[in-house]
């Protein structure tokens, strides 16, 4: 029997790994954009919070914040549900895993997007700004796509990190690729069977399977960003 009738459970744990970082992708550009902003800002009230977020989330393991983050506010919610007399509230495994997952990377695309931006010449927006165009005009038609082609380099790097990370939010029960590898070593083990360098071996060709894949779009993505750029040979 194909992968000892495990096949089906690795196939769903790769699209829910899939959903988990395409999801987990969106959210840390999305806390990227805003953090870059403040970073950027003149005004202390933002810079100043952005610039501890950065080093704080950098400076710390993933699986340690991981652990941090779901199971520290997990406590403390059911803490505040007993003193207020209400059923304890369990967290979702995928939503967690969205929300700790965007939260940390949106340091590394803050940084990211940060330089991107410091990237684009100003007089181009002082350009813009002389011909009358409002500020989301000048972000839409001139900042955004050329900030992009210097950000496509870091943002690729960042998403396959963030792929090859959803693998430690097995942790916290969520089945991904990995939690179905494991649920089915265990029960091939329980089988008498012993097959854990197979779907161990599996699982690593789907992650290296979808880390390829990965590549080959955002190799395409920079030569449409690029279109119209002159590219000096060295």
């Amino acid at each position: 029997m194909l992968l000892e009738g495990y096949g089906a459970q690795l196939w769903n744990g790769t699209i829910e790994t899939i959903i988990l970082s395409l999801l987990s992708l969106l959210l840390a550009f999305v806390i990227g954009l805003i953090g870059a902003s403040a970073k950027l800002s003149s005004n202390r009230w933002f810079s100043i919070p952005a610039q501890i977020y950065t080093t704080v989330i950098r400076g710390i393991p993933d699986l340690v914040l991981l652990l941090l983050l779901f199971y520290s506010f997990q406590d403390y919610l059911n803490q505040l549900t007993d003193a207020l007399n209400q059923p304890q509230i369990d967290i979702d495994p995928f939503l967690a895993g969205v929300a700790v997952l965007g939260f940390i990377y949106g340091a590394y695309f803050t940084e990211t997007i940060r330089g991107a931006v410091l990237a684009v010449p100003k007089g181009q927006l002082e350009a813009g700004a002389a011909y009358g165009l409002t500020t989301w005009q000048i972000f839409r038609r001139i900042l955004f796509p050329q900030m992009m082609r210097f950000a496509l380099p870091g943002i690729s790097n960042n998403w396959q990190v963030i792929l090859k990370a959803t693998a430690i939010v097995s942790i916290i029960g969520l089945h991904d690729v990995v939690k179905a590898a494991q649920e089915a070593i265990a029960g091939t083990i329980s089988k008498g069977a012993y097959h854990a360098f197979l779907f161990l071996l599996v699982t690593a060709l789907i992650y290296l399977l979808l880390t390829t894949i990965s590549h080959v779009i955002f190799v395409f993505l920079e030569k449409r960003y690029s279109i119209g750029v002159r590219r000096s040979d060295l």
